[in-house]
């Protein structure tokens, strides 16, 4: 994968990194019905554009939505990067990072706010039988080690770690949430409950 081959000129350059941080809205873990998910644009830490799909919630099919929507977008060509909040989103939906990457041509960046409980989503799989976790499990491992870079923690496909560390430094304002990753927390919230969580 060849992707990562101009970021080396846009760090040393100091350009405007364009992202999209992807986040799922609240939904109540006993629904049937599709969970929204947003999409946040920003160049560096400023809002740019949004988009906006759904997916099922512990369904298979992220990583086509996802693809689907960011190809299909009029922001596309504009984009250096894809941020999501987690390997999964809409409960076990989990997305292949590497076919993700793959399809976009763009790297792209599973960012957590601390380690992740590999123990409990192992149990959480466990409970949902044998058959999905056998279909998830391989999935959620594809996607790579765990690095930190400062206050990040992310795994990564198409772009080197250090690099990738770089970028989340220069879109995020402040803590270590990206300023993209931020706002799809946020507005997702507020259309779905009404108002903005008080975590982002």
């Amino acid at each position: 994968m060849k992707i990562a081959a101009k970021f080396p000129m846009y760090l040393e350059q100091h350009k405007t990194f364009r992202v999209l941080g992807i986040d799922d809205t609240p939904f109540d873990r006993n629904q049937k019905e599709p969970v929204p998910v947003a999409g946040i644009i920003c160049a560096g830490t400023r809002f740019e554009g949004m988009l906006w799909t759904q997916v099922t919630r512990d369904g298979m099919e992220a990583t086509d939505t996802l693809s689907k929507l960011i190809l299909g977008s009029k922001f596309y060509d504009q984009l250096h990067a894809v941020l999501i909040d987690g390997i999964a989103i809409a409960g076990f939906n989990v997305i292949n990072l590497p076919e993700l990457a793959e399809r976009l041509q763009r790297p792209c960046l599973s960012v957590m706010r601390k380690l992740p409980d590999i123990d409990g989503m192992v149990k959480a799989l466990n409970r949902m039988g044998p058959d999905e976790k056998s279909r998830r499990l391989p999935v959620i491992h594809q996607a790579g080690p765990i690095y930190q870079h400062g206050p990040f923690y992310f795994q990564v496909q198409g772009l080197s770690a250090d690099l990738a560390g770089q970028m989340l430094t220069r879109v995020t304002d402040q803590g270590h949430v990206p300023e993209a990753l931020r706002l799809a927390h946020l507005i997702g919230s507020a259309v779905a409950t009404g108002q903005s969580s008080k975590r982002a």
